[in-house]
């Protein structure tokens, strides 16, 4: 937005006082500009007229006359003058042709042509002359050239009717413009003195308006609002004590910005920590899985516990990085829920629906399968056989989707209702998993790390009925160069 000018006191009283000056100025400016306009364009119609005149004794009567003597053989053809005259209407009339348009140029136009015939018939006597025609034979056509001078003349007259017509039209304009400018004159010089006063009750208002923004900014400051700047003082006597104000309010606003990063950034190192914490009950019973698969002689039970207890580890540690790749993402939940669905063969099965490109996009890790093992513990286990998660995500436009499915026993009303109360406490604090069996990282957990990296209000969103459960969120589709420079990503 373009800065305003500051102005001062002085500079206002300045300014009503020229304002008034161009009130009177202005219109007698105008006036004369559009008389010296319109009385150049009389002066151009005269000179025309003026032209036009000196044209019509030549085509009338001399070109005749020059032709005459040379049909009588008083002077030769050459000597006559003709050839001259001729040029000379012709380069006339075009001169004019230029300047002049409508009905106007219609005149002027046929009289050019006429000259043409004019010519034409010179012509005819010069080489009946040439070749000693008969003296009544040429007689003929110089008689010719007096009825098409005629012709020509009237054009001439019809072209000067119209300039003479308007020209006075142009000095009625001329006339009718100088008092219009001296009616406006005269009433501007009445609204002068009500424009000096419009101009002190503005000057007043902007005085009052700048003292009051100036109030109205420091109490919303005074009241938590540390944003606030005061703008739009246009009075430079007020500008030093408005920039002390944003100055201070600057200053406030940095403080709290930095205790807000402070407490964010004590916040994901909470979440780190408790993201090192991995229960061991889920290590031990996945070895002890990994053991008993090997005492019973299942070989590939045994590497697939172990390719994917390797991959789950490897990717929750990422070398203490907080972004991955998706993919990343996706693949550490399907190694949980692969482990998993050996341990509880009989009663888990799940499913993987990545839709759109994903692939190339980063997020922060374990966000994911929290949600998938609270599924597992809370709604599949409870429900004793034939249960079903399933996992997906997909990108629409600048987001992207994820959500986990149970067809568990879900939860009553009254418990969703707790669930999401509890995650829109104001105070969000890291806390473990309650299950002894998890790895140690609850809904809350996850719900506080998608609002502390997104910067954003939503969360996780919970829906649930006696089918089952979906806990879901939406976050931006991010890549890796779209990160912030301090958030550590991970390298592959």
């Amino acid at each position: 937005m373009k800065k305003r000018k500051l102005t001062s006191f002085t500079a206002y009283v300045q300014r009503s006082v020229w304002s008034v000056a161009a009130l009177l100025i202005i219109p007698v400016v105008i006036g004369l500009t559009v008389t010296l306009v319109y009385t150049q364009q009389y002066q151009a119609m005269i000179q025309r007229m003026a032209t036009a005149s000196e044209l019509k004794p030549i085509v009338e009567t001399e070109l005749a006359k020059n032709l005459f003597s040379v049909a009588a053989g008083r002077v030769p053809f050459a000597e006559s003058g003709v050839p001259e005259q001729v040029a000379q209407v012709n380069e006339t009339l075009e001169a004019l042709l230029q300047k002049t348009d409508g009905s106007r140029a219609v005149q002027l136009t046929v009289a050019r042509r006429t000259m043409d015939t004019v010519w034409h018939y010179a012509g005819q006597v010069r080489d009946g002359m040439t070749a000693r025609r008969p003296v009544s034979e040429i007689e003929a056509i110089v008689d010719e050239v007096w009825q098409v001078g005629e012709l020509a003349g009237d054009k001439i007259d019809a072209f000067l009717s119209e300039e003479i017509a308007i020209a006075a039209q142009a000095g009625r304009r001329i006339r009718l413009i100088l008092m219009s400018a001296a009616g406006v004159e005269f009433l501007l010089l009445l609204g002068a003195l009500l424009w000096t006063r419009l101009e002190t009750v503005r000057l007043t208002a902007v005085i009052r308006g700048a003292l009051m923004r100036l109030e109205n900014t420091v109490d919303r400051i005074a009241n938590g609002g540390f944003e606030e700047r005061v703008s739009d003082v246009e009075v430079a006597d007020l500008k030093n004590l408005a920039d002390q104000i944003n100055r201070m309010a600057a200053r406030l606003e940095g403080l709290i910005e930095q205790n807000r990063l402070k407490q964010e950034h004590l916040a994901k190192a909470e979440l780190r920590m408790l993201q090192a914490q991995i229960n061991p009950h889920f290590l031990y019973n996945t070895l002890d899985a990994i053991i008993w698969q090997a005492e019973s002689g299942k070989a590939e039970d045994v590497i697939s516990l172990t390719r994917n207890l390797s991959d789950f580890f490897r990717i929750s540690l990422s070398a203490g990085a907080d972004w991955i790749p998706v993919e990343q993402e996706i693949r550490h939940t399907t190694a949980y829920l692969s482990i998993q669905k050996i341990r509880y063969r009989d009663i888990l099965d799940y499913s993987v629906d990545v839709e759109g490109d994903v692939t190339d996009l980063w997020m922060p890790k374990l966000l994911l399968q929290p949600l998938a093992e609270n599924a597992l513990y809370h709604g599949i286990k409870a429900k004793r056989g034939g249960g079903r998660i399933g996992i997906r995500a997909c990108r629409s436009g600048e987001t992207m989707t994820f959500s986990v499915t149970d067809n568990g026993r879900g939860m009553p009303p009254e418990k969703l209702e707790a669930v999401r109360a509890m995650l829109r406490e104001e105070r969000a604090e890291a806390r473990p998993a309650p299950d002894p069996e998890g790895t140690g990282f609850g809904l809350k957990n996850v719900d506080l790390r998608i609002r502390l990296y997104y910067r954003q209000e939503e969360g996780l969103a919970i829906q649930s009925d006696e089918s089952g459960t979906t806990v879901s969120f939406t976050v931006p589709a991010l890549r890796k160069e779209e990160l912030e420079h301090d958030e550590s990503v991970s390298r592959g």
